[in-house]
């Protein structure tokens, strides 16, 4: 699994102009899905993200994870989060699972974030056209990989 993770001081997903999910000050959690991954995919993405240090405590330091500081999480199933540029211009999306395998991976992985976080993690609609906005906190945006975890 790949989860673009970006410290946000609000996001919100929007359906077919309907809000689906927002959030103000935490994380936007961008979550990739792979054929391959499987539950301790999950759970170590939801260990480090819940306990990522990237939030300001009273010095300026990042030294504050999201339950240090009790901030919202937004998910977003995005599956070109596992393109492939390697041949061409045009991506491929083989890495990406098919809907019948991402989706339910996607609901666990939100519902381990609910209970690591002990509250809602709003989302988008999985597979709908989203308009996702955001203002990027600091800027501060990490790419996690539970394939490559560095």
């Amino acid at each position: 699994m790949r989860v673009l993770v970006q410290r946000v001081s609000r996001a919100a997903v929007t359906v077919a102009g309907a809000t689906t999910g927002e959030i103000g000050g935490g994380l936007l959690l961008l979550v990739g899905v792979e054929e391959a991954d499987g539950a301790s995919d999950i759970e170590w993405l939801v260990r480090k993200i819940s306990q990522l240090r990237i939030f300001n405590d009273e010095q300026g330091v990042m030294n504050r994870s999201l339950l240090d500081c009790g901030g919202q999480a937004l998910a977003v199933s995005q599956f070109t989060l596992h393109a492939s540029v390697k041949k061409g211009n045009r991506p491929s999306y083989s890495r990406a699972a098919r809907g019948e395998v991402s989706q339910p991976m996607f609901e666990r992985f939100v519902d381990a974030m609910v209970a690591a976080l002990g509250k809602p993690v709003p989302t988008g609609v999985f597979g709908a056209d989203m308009q996702v906005s955001l203002v990027n906190d600091g800027p501060v945006t990490i790419w996690l990989d539970s394939r490559n975890p560095e």
